[in-house]
């Protein structure tokens, strides 16, 4: 699977330094696999969720939040956001509301 935005990772982990590993792993297995649908994607990342059009990955013992957008047929996946899980947890709310426009 070709990652999209490796760039977001980093901008984010050169705020939360503590987050590097875990993105870095995360970034690592997606990398190396081959999903050709959600229910293959959750079998290797049970702590996913869809929520069209972005699947919600909880990374990092549930403190990091990586949003991606992930076409399978194509095999690529594109980093839209990485959130803190309250700053995940605010995004979320807004999307409830319409407010986020991916």
């Amino acid at each position: 699977m070709n990652v999209v935005s490796k760039h977001k990772l980093r901008e984010f982990w050169a705020i939360h330094p503590e987050a590097e590993q875990a993105l870095t792993e995360w970034y690592n297995r997606l990398r190396k696999s081959t999903p050709f649908n959600f229910a293959q994607l959750k079998d290797l990342f049970n702590a996913a969720d869809f929520d069209t059009p972005h699947t919600i990955f909880d990374v990092g013992g549930n403190k990091y939040r990586v949003i991606a957008i992930i076409d399978y047929t194509g095999q690529f996946t594109k980093i839209r956001h990485v959130f803190t899980h309250k700053e995940y947890d605010i995004w979320s709310e807004k999307k409830r509301k319409g407010k986020v426009e991916d």
